[in-house]
């Protein structure tokens, strides 16, 4: 009997549903969260909104920091069936409203409720593994939860450019509801029955009034930017920038604005690199169908190529971490961010150079997913290295906030850019540019960053 119990797996009776559950959720979510990239420059178009380019991506991302804020702090409070019921209605309404946007407002207003039911989703999922799987088959519903993202960063680009080259680009949005609703069926009998402790929640509570401010001050800062060139978006600007201050002090580890060695330079190093590929995918995206004319199926392919070469990469290092025992993982986060300076300077050429474009953007999609595959999860292990003894969980938190508030603020600015391009009448091509220059100038920071990441041997970073 007891031996019977140790060979139970993640996706035998006992756990089947909640782990097929778990992965349709999080693969829809990010599907969505990946998919868009295709297609938002034809969405931007459609909708005559071009110069809220950037607000496509911003408000998803920086919805789900609160999301994830918030519901943490719910599943304390009411559990997480509630939560759970409450983060799929979200993410779902978000959907629809995307879906049947008229105009650039309103999809951005449906993009907001999908990335806030998006990231209270993803913290349900995060409490599901922790009360509903043993120790011994939680690393193994995490690698899983893991590989759902896969997936869609390999094929989602292409369906959704598929989608809006010979249907629509609002079946990009439909495509998923089966599947988020099949997940509900899955996971919500065992959702029920999860019971949660009281947890102390004054900490947690400041978190989330945090994040939501930071939401604030980073859409005023990215509204302000747009319209800098006149005296209300100086003070936008201005009003963004302080009021951002004291939340990110307070949701980033201390010495992160002085660029402490060891783990607030990881953390900056990480959110640098981050913000740039991020962003850089994105724009590649705009430039390759908006001013190189190729299809949006096209142009998801060859985005796919840097999810292939990221796949590749991660698989890699993990590899040689093994081998070496972690001993060269500073090489190798320094080494990954190297190469995304190649691709970002690759993807310079392929926009502004009148022919290669198509070799330039795959060799630029190669060397940025290779780059990153190498950088990001070692980056991840070396943050956890530097927590003391408690602490991971709160670096774990960290490092999820910085995955998605850093792209969310690059993208924003480099959106800004394209509107201040279009006021200014220099053209797209002009936008693009300067949003791709502050990626480079963003991944050279990001490198010299990962020089301090080292933990000095008698002190804690």
């Amino acid at each position: 009997m007891d031996s019977s119990k140790k060979e139970t797996g993640i996706f035998d009776a006992p756990y089947r549903a909640l782990t097929i559950g778990i992965i349709l959720a999080v693969t829809t979510v990010a599907f969505e969260g990946l998919a868009i990239t295709t297609i938002a420059p034809s969405l931007a178009q459609k909708l005559q909104g071009l110069h809220l380019y950037g607000w496509i991506f911003s408000a998803f991302l920086l919805a789900q920091i609160v999301g994830t804020m918030v519901t943490g702090q719910r599943i304390n409070k009411k559990g997480v069936f509630a939560s759970f019921i409450t983060s799929i209605l979200f993410f779902v309404i978000g959907i629809v409203v995307a879906a049947l946007s008229v105009n650039m407002l309103m999809l951005i207003a449906g993009r907001l409720l999908q990335g806030f039911g998006a990231g209270a989703i993803i913290t349900c999922v995060y409490f599901s593994i922790t009360v509903g799987y043993p120790d011994r088959l939680r690393t193994k519903i995490l690698a899983m939860f893991s590989s759902a993202y896969i997936l869609p960063a390999l094929i989602g680009p292409y369906i959704a450019g598929l989608l809006a080259e010979y249907i629509s680009w609002r079946f990009v949005f439909w495509f998923v509801l089966p599947f988020i609703g099949l997940a509900v069926v899955l996971t919500l009998p065992a959702f029920r029955n999860f019971k949660t402790e009281g947890a102390s929640e004054s900490k947690k509570s400041r978190k989330e009034g945090y994040a939501v401010l930071l939401a604030v001050g980073t859409g005023m800062l990215l509204a302000g930017i747009g319209s800098i060139t006149n005296w209300k978006g100086i003070a936008l600007t201005a009003a963004g920038v302080l009021i951002m201050i004291l939340p990110l002090r307070k949701l980033l580890p201390a010495g992160t604005f002085s660029a402490g060695r060891g783990l607030p330079s990881t953390i900056i190093s990480r959110g640098l690199f981050v913000a740039c590929y991020n962003a850089t995918e994105s724009y590649v995206v705009l430039a390759l169908t908006d001013v190189k004319k190729l299809p949006a199926d096209l142009a998801g392919l060859i985005v796919a190529a840097g999810a292939l070469s990221w796949s590749a990469a991660a698989w890699f290092q993990s590899k040689l971490d093994a081998k070496d025992q972690g001993t060269g993982r500073n090489k190798r986060v320094t080494a990954g961010i190297g190469l995304m300076v190649i691709g970002v300077i690759a993807v310079m050429l392929a926009v502004s150079l009148p022919e290669g474009g198509i070799v330039y953007a795959v060799i630029s999609q190669v060397f940025t997913g290779f780059g990153i595959g190498l950088a990001h999860p070692t980056t991840g292990a070396i943050a956890l290295q530097h927590a003391n003894r408690g602490e991971e969980g709160e670096i774990s938190a960290n490092l999820q906030f910085t995955d998605a508030f850093s792209p969310g603020l690059s993208i924003g600015i480099g959106g800004a850019f394209i509107a201040i391009s279009q006021t200014m009448n220099w053209g797209l091509l002009t936008g693009i540019m300067l949003a791709l220059s502050l990626q480079l100038l963003f991944v050279i920071w990001s490198l010299a960053m990962s020089f301090r990441i080292k933990k000095g041997m008698s002190s804690q970073a």
